[in-house]
């Protein structure tokens, strides 16, 4: 596979560049039987976005360089993003705030504000502060404001002031919802490179990155080469007039696009995570610090491409070396540093592969099937002017506030029968019906449909409806190549399940296979750090990183 050669983003000479070429497996490293006594200097989180536990599952075995030292530690092949809004901004505020969406209030991606949102669309993104004079669902201000709960970083620097917290992605809702709203750095991949907050001072490290992108992207790349045991999935499947499944990232020079939905793109998150760690010498006070990475573009190769083809192929084995790389910088460092890798939610495939593969019931959803247009039948048959009804098909569902109590108990029965009528329909809960529900504290993978909605419903939000499609139903109606010809989002467990692995040098090795949570993640961390996190502030539980007779969960 080619080279990406992004070393000049990094301060030190001796860093190495963050390369897609195959490196061979780490050494072995001693592993005692207990989990190290004392605390780590640095906390390092990694999501990779759209990396579902099926995806794990189906790549571990070719893994070779940083999947590979993750999976000598403790290995959760079947984490959950346990709710049902299995979006990326939902995904990401459960990792580091041991919160399901109904605490953190990032009930989706974006939602209906009728009350306080006087735009014409009424549409908030979770990452944007609407209140922003000038500002526009798809021109937005970026910002914390709507993440309702304190994240790990915020209540280590509330412990202790020295921590510095960090947060690097690709994506603004990713760095955010990691970082949460006491950051010392917080930067993600903007229209053309790194940025941050507005007024924000730019280091020398991520200028040099800005610097080294631009001339990545500017330079065409030719097309990877395919290793042989992905060249069985390179096989065309039609979407559409065009196709998908035999890609290998050729791109033309200033194709921006293009360079987001390759493993480039991951290879530059890391390699500004790398060079902010040096630079801040983060693990090398007398505090521990902590960074947070979210790595996005799995995900723009999965809604781009699908996730079982060549591309997805491509993807995750550079990945793999591009981790490799990044824990070679930091093992240079000399800093006892713990890693969390996990995702914000999985992913299906694009309906035709998995038609052409007799996956029962793949089907695209019925592009006649929308919101708008049952609330527009429901406002002819009843004879209420307006909207009646605002939101996506496979999520929340918003009555129009202008109705009288009369007619929203109009408008719901006759939603509810018309949402339930259609075949792609699996279910439709109230809000009456979601709010009854008790919180579950029961295994993820035994939750009911509603308990996994009553998880993500945070009341000042979340819709006055929750639509459920059958397994399947890709709520994709109408596939573009090249910029989104699948997705996620739904109650399934393909978009649920997400593998959660922690290592750190000289911790056991071990696999659970039962169900834990994303939420999990933060009491555990907080536990090998000995910092105590009230139990009612938070959903999750200390997951056990020693397979000998300790513990960590103190």
């Amino acid at each position: 596979m080619r080279l990406v050669s992004l070393a000049a983003l990094l301060l030190a000479s001796a860093t190495p560049a963050i390369a897609q070429t195959a490196a061979p497996a780490p050494a072995d490293l001693p592993v005692p039987p207990t989990y190290p006594a004392t605390p780590p200097k640095l906390i390092v989180a990694i999501s990779v976005d759209q990396f579902s536990a099926d995806l794990f599952a189906e790549y571990r075995a070719r893994f070779t360089s940083g999947f590979a030292r993750m999976m000598q530690g403790a290995v959760f092949p079947s984490g959950y993003q346990s709710h049902a809004a299995t979006e990326t901004c939902p995904g990401h505020s459960t990792i580091l705030t041991g919160a399901r969406p109904s605490r953190t209030g990032i009930i989706a991606n974006d939602w209906i504000d009728q009350r306080n949102n006087t735009r014409p669309d009424h549409k908030v993104y979770c990452a944007e502060d609407e209140r922003v004079a000038g500002s526009t669902f798809k021109d937005y201000t970026v910002s914390d404001t709507h993440l309702m709960v304190p994240t790990l970083g915020e209540r280590m620097k509330a412990a202790d002031p020295r921590t510095r917290v960090v947060s690097v992605a690709g994506k603004d809702r990713a760095a955010v919802m990691m970082g949460g709203h006491k950051v010392d750095e917080l930067w993600w991949f903007g229209k053309d490179g790194f940025t941050s907050y507005a007024g924000r001072k730019m280091p020398p490290v991520v200028a040099r990155a800005n610097a080294a992108v631009a001339k990545q992207i500017a330079t065409p790349q030719p097309a990877m080469t395919l290793p042989t045991f992905c060249q069985p999935l390179a096989r065309a499947v039609r979407v559409g007039d065009k196709t998908i499944g035999t890609g290998r990232f050729e791109r033309a020079a200033g194709d921006i696009a293009g360079f987001r939905r390759s493993p480039e793109y991951d290879a530059a998150v890391l390699a500004l995570a790398a060079g902010l760690i040096q630079d801040m010498k983060l693990g090398q006070g007398p505090q521990t610090d902590i960074i947070s990475i979210g790595a996005s573009a799995t995900d723009y190769v999965g809604h781009g491409y699908g996730t079982e083809g060549s591309e997805m192929c491509l993807q995750l084995t550079s990945l793999d070396q591009s981790l490799g790389e990044f824990f070679k910088v930091l093992d240079a460092t000399g800093v006892d540093y713990q890693v969390v890798l996990t995702a914000d939610h999985g992913g299906s495939d694009a309906s035709e592969r998995l038609a052409s593969h007799a996956v029962p019931d793949a089907v695209r959803l019925d592009g006649d099937f929308t919101v708008e247009g049952i609330g527009t039948a429901i406002g002819r048959k009843l004879g209420i002017a307006g909207p009646v009804l605002f939101g996506g098909v496979n999520g929340d569902v918003w009555y129009d506030i202008k109705l009288t109590p009369a007619q929203k108990a109009a408008v719901e029965r006759e939603a509810i029968a018309m949402f339930m009528a259609h075949p792609q329909t699996q279910a439709v809960f109230t809000r009456a019906q979601v709010m009854a529900t008790t919180v579950p504290n029961t295994p993820p993978e035994t939750w009911s449909l509603i308990e996994r909605a009553r998880a993500s419903y945070y009341p000042p939000r979340s819709g006055d409806l929750l639509v459920a499609m059958k397994p399947r139903v890709l709520t994709l109606p109408h596939p573009v190549v090249g910029s989104s010809v699948a997705t996620h989002g739904s109650f399934w467990d393909y978009d649920r399940r997400v593998p959660i692995l922690f290592w750190r040098k000289g911790q056991g090795g071990f696999e659970e296979p039962f169900g834990v949570e994303t939420v999990d993640i933060l009491p555990t961390l907080a536990a090998t750090i000995r910092l105590p996190v009230p139990k009612g502030e938070i959903d999750g539980r200390c997951l056990d990183l020693d397979p000998g007779e300790g513990t960590t969960c103190r």
